[in-house]
């Protein structure tokens, strides 16, 4: 394990920072593949914290493509507790406009073909997924989002879509039925797999478009994306910086996220298969004390 505590996902744009020094490029071999890119170690105003293109460099992997098991097992073997999570999502309600941020707490899954745990092979793991965010981490970005400026909210459905195609409107008009609030292609399986691994999650919600229920406007466009993208981009640095300078150094003892396991491993410890014990060591190793 190193001393890097703090994960961030986005985009590249995020490696911009003004105040952030990059130290290494740092490739990370896991069990379950590569992840993404490589994950850009820095220092931010003396923090260190090491950033993953959740696309690539380039924007060169679909939603479905994305190696999520890889890219959160790769943080969790540099040792990082606290994952923040930066992505663009369509609106889904009139009071949520293109421009402002949201900082959601639930979740609906609409995907259908992505690998979203890491545990089988011989190991029954059922963690509670019922409050998918870390409290504690999605409060500081929505104080961070304030202090900067955005237009902030703090709470609200987040429908994880599998894409890549944009919603039908049919399927937008029935999200908004359900009372969700935004729609993207990504955050759901980082937040089931960062609770997995025990690490705290929240994700930063960029809103870009109206989806394509708003039937006065175009539907949405990946040009319309892109210019809002280029807009939020910086405002997503700021927020970042000040969530980072503002956490604790470590989580402490306060946090349920950082033993999400402890009750949630179904299998006699007897019975897991060595292989299976090894792949998983660094999730799941303090949990099995006489197996190692």
């Amino acid at each position: 394990m190193s001393d890097i505590r703090i994960g961030v996902i986005g985009g590249s744009g995020l490696y911009d920072m003004e105040t952030l020094e990059v130290l290494e490029e740092r490739i990370v071999e896991t069990p379950f593949g590569a992840p993404s890119d490589p994950y850009v170690i820095g220092e931010l105003d003396g923090r260190k914290v090491a950033f993953l293109a959740r696309h690539g460099k380039g924007h060169r992997l679909l939603p479905t493509e994305l190696n999520y098991r890889a890219n959160i097992f790769g943080f969790k073997l540099l040792g990082v507790e606290r994952i923040l999570a930066v992505g663009a999502v369509g609106s889904l309600q009139e009071k949520y406009p293109p421009g402002q941020v949201v900082v959601p707490d639930q979740f609906i899954d609409r995907t259908r073909h992505r690998p979203d745990t890491f545990f089988g092979d011989g190991l029954v793991v059922h963690v509670s997924l019922a409050d998918p965010i870390c409290p504690e981490l999605a409060e500081c970005f929505f104080e961070a989002g304030r202090e900067a400026g955005a237009d902030t909210h703090r709470g609200g459905t987040y429908v994880c879509m599998e894409g890549p195609q944009f919603s039908t409107r049919a399927e937008s008009f029935l999200y908004r039925s359900w009372g969700a609030d935004v729609i993207g292609m990504t955050n759901l399986q980082e937040a089931k797999l960062a609770r997995e691994a025990e690490i705290c999650y929240a994700t930063l919600a960029m809103i870009t478009d109206y989806d394509c229920w708003r039937e006065e406007e175009e539907a949405v466009s990946v040009e319309a994306v892109l210019e809002i993208l280029r807009q939020n981009s910086r405002r997503a640095q700021d927020i970042v910086r000040r969530v980072v300078a503002r956490l604790p150094e470590n989580r402490g003892g306060s946090c349920a996220c950082a033993e999400a396991l402890r009750t949630a491993l179904i299998t006699d410890p007897a019975s897991v298969p060595e292989a299976t014990l090894a792949r998983l060591r660094p999730l799941v190793g303090k949990y099995f004390p006489d197996r190692s």
